[in-house]
């Protein structure tokens, strides 16, 4: 029979408690699943101590080794796959069935990240006769990483399996709504044999901790996945000790239709991703951008499905759309629907919570939404839909670039050189024309302009946690 893990924080190889602890809330019962640890500096201080003397263990492990033991702990999140689901949708809320997907994810993460462990390749570059010139890679030292509340488990792999494929040792703070994902991580390495100190795990106070861990000079690179303003803080924090950062930050995705899609299957589609985990995706399909002349019919299909979406309790059969992850966001959400609809947008559906318990938001479409709402600028991060008509693909391109954010676009079209404009003027980092998924771990997954630096996953998924030496040798002194 299933039961939530028990909450602790992980330093040095050892579970532990702490002296103060917060409540793990069901969003869909709101019931107490469990109380969570909050790391006092103490913590801290000794998870960057057991941090700093895993980087000297690991960074000096042969790459082979390093992918044995991640391919080891990812074999164990699949044998583990139910139980690590039924915690994700304990605490957050999403669909089981989407919650299992998200745990093979997060284990494609690390066997592809395990993988690359052993292609951190050099060069050797052409020099004169007596000179040999080298570049090398070597870990860039202790990470601390932050990840989000939306997805427990993906999103704390993709940090974790770029540091200990690079041979760094990492400081994970997980989001504190939902812990169980990265706790399960965590076991799955300590079973697999993962050295103390190489993986540590904490929760509490996210601004304590990030003002403890970033100034600290062995942390060598901050990783976040978060929003933009959280980001921007962490940056400037960063700069003060000259360190690296790797940020995964908010979007505002826009979907251009254009004329000669199908438009049934377009809608369709569009209605359905749009709805995934409540909206609750940094990539998420967002601002539709729809030729005129398919308006309408597109509008009243992307309605009707949306509308359809079964909303519940996560672990219910044919649930579609769980709650929104916390309290916070269902006030956000209806203050962006009334300030749309007072500014003259049309309320095709939804736009209110829904039930009497639990953190439900109804799908939501919004059609033919002014320029001067809040909505246009802000990304929601809930399940609503913005459908506005456009006369061709100039206007189209020039509303979906009208916004800070450029993490995801989309496309539907099937003509040549539509397809040639979405790619060459779309300003974004990933960009998907007839589908609506944004990246698998063999591709790199980051953003432009407010939506962060560096990528996560591909080949160039390991280069932030990685420096570059160039060595070169003389035969004479010269």
């Amino acid at each position: 029979m299933y039961s939530y893990p028990e909450l602790k924080l992980f330093i040095n190889g050892e579970w532990r408690g702490a002296a103060e602890d917060m409540a793990v809330v069901n969003p869909a019962t709101e019931e107490e699943l469990g109380r969570l640890p909050k790391a006092g500096i103490s913590d801290l201080q000794e998870a960057l101590a057991a941090a700093e003397q895993g980087l000297r263990l690991w960074s000096r492990t042969p790459p082979r080794a390093r992918a044995d033991i991640i391919l080891r702990a990812a074999a164990l999140m699949r044998e583990r796959q139910e139980e690590i689901a039924q915690s994700i949708t304990a605490e957050h809320g999403k669909p089981l069935p989407q919650a299992r997907l998200e745990v093979i994810r997060g284990v494609e993460f690390f066997e592809w990240d395990a993988g690359e462990a052993m292609r951190v390749y050099g060069r050797v570059i052409p020099a004169a006769p007596g000179s040999h010139i080298s570049v090398h890679h070597h870990p860039i030292g202790v990470v601390a990483a932050f990840s989000p509340w939306n997805f427990p488990m993906s999103q704390p792999a993709r940090k974790i399996a770029g540091a200990l494929a690079s041979g760094c040792s990492i400081i994970l703070k997980a989001a504190e709504e939902t812990p169980a994902g990265a706790i399960h991580i965590v076991r799955a390495f300590e079973d697999a044999g993962l050295p103390a100190g190489v993986l540590n795990l904490v929760f509490g106070t996210p601004s304590e901790i990030s003002s403890y861990l970033i100034p600290q000079p062995s942390v060598r690179l901050v990783a976040l996945t978060g929003s933009t303003a959280v980001g921007r803080q962490l940056t400037a924090l960063a700069a003060q000790s000259d360190t690296r950062v790797l940020m995964e930050l908010g979007g505002h995705a826009p979907v251009i239709v254009c004329e000669d899609t199908d438009v049934e299957r377009a809608a369709i589609s569009g209605a359905v991703r749009k709805m995934r985990n409540a909206g609750q995706v940094c990539t998420s399909p967002t601002r539709f951008f729809i030729h005129q002349d398919i308006f309408e019919q597109f509008a009243e299909v992307f309605t009707r499905r949306a509308a359809a979406t079964v909303v519940g309790n996560g672990v219910e059969p044919g649930v579609e759309m769980g709650p929104l992850a916390n309290d916070r966001r269902v006030p956000v959400l209806s203050a962006l629907v009334a300030d749309a609809v007072a500014k003259g947008a049309e309320l095709r559906c939804g736009g209110a919570a829904m039930g009497e318990r639990g953190y439900f938001f109804a799908p939501t479409v919004l059609a033919n939404v002014p320029d001067n709402a809040r909505i246009m600028q802000e990304e929601p991060f809930g399940p609503i839909a913005i459908l506005n008509p456009v006369r061709d693909l100039d206007e189209a391109i020039a509303r979906a670039n009208a916004v800070p954010y450029g993490l995801a676009g989309y496309g539907f079209t099937n003509r040549a050189d539509y397809m040639a404009r979405l790619v060459d003027e779309v300003e974004v980092g990933n960009l998907s024309i007839n589908t609506l998924e944004a990246s698998l771990p063999e591709t790199p997954f980051g953003g432009v302009k407010a939506s962060g630096y560096g990528r996560e996953g591909g080949t160039e998924g390991l280069e932030s946690y990685l420096t570059i030496k160039n060595v070169w040798h003389s035969a004479e002194i010269r």
